[in-house]
């Protein structure tokens, strides 16, 4: 039987490296799930009476709570990295063990978020105002429930480190 699984969240704005650091993670034999592909996540419409911004439009980005409850409830690692970000995820912050805050500064997002070729989102004039106004409203809240805040203008394989550090002590 395996020991008590490790949970470790991984979230930050766009482009503060989230996807890099999991693929890493995965790559070194971790299981590792990013919440923002393979239908973790869905974009939903907010009822026009919420007060909520959300992505914008009217529509904000969930975790689907059925899937994560079941991902957060299996005991098959030692380890269990999850990354993403979204409006829901603080229903499941006393499921994790450790909460990382991935962070950069704005202009180290901006570069990322115009020149990366994985996601196309941030690369318009708006998703990138957006994201860079998040940073000031969201971000600080981010930082409050984290336990980690790791700065990831850093090279990728020092940002591993440091979580891995923390994690497997």
């Amino acid at each position: 039987m395996l020991p008590k699984v490790k949970r470790v969240f991984l979230t930050g704005m766009s482009g503060t490296g989230k996807s890099a650091v999991i693929s890493e993670l995965a790559a070194r034999g971790y299981k590792s799930v990013d919440t923002d592909y393979d239908g973790w996540s869905e974009l939903v419409d907010l009822p026009a009476n919420s007060g909520q911004s959300g992505f914008g439009g009217g529509q904000d980005w969930l975790w689907r709570e059925d899937r994560i409850a079941r991902l957060l409830s299996e005991e098959d690692a030692e380890v269990l990295f999850i990354s993403g970000g979204a409006s829901n995820q603080g229903k499941f912050y006393g499921r994790f063990d450790h909460i990382v805050l991935l962070t950069a500064p704005t202009s180290v997002i901006t570069e990322r978020l115009v020149t990366r070729t994985n996601n196309p989102y941030g690369k318009r004039p708006d998703e990138l105002a957006r994201v860079l106004a998040l940073k000031q409203t969201v971000e600080p809240m981010l930082r409050r429930a984290a336990d980690l805040e790791i700065d990831t203008s850093i090279p990728l394989d020092q940002v591993v480190k440091k979580i891995l550090d923390v994690v497997l002590r």
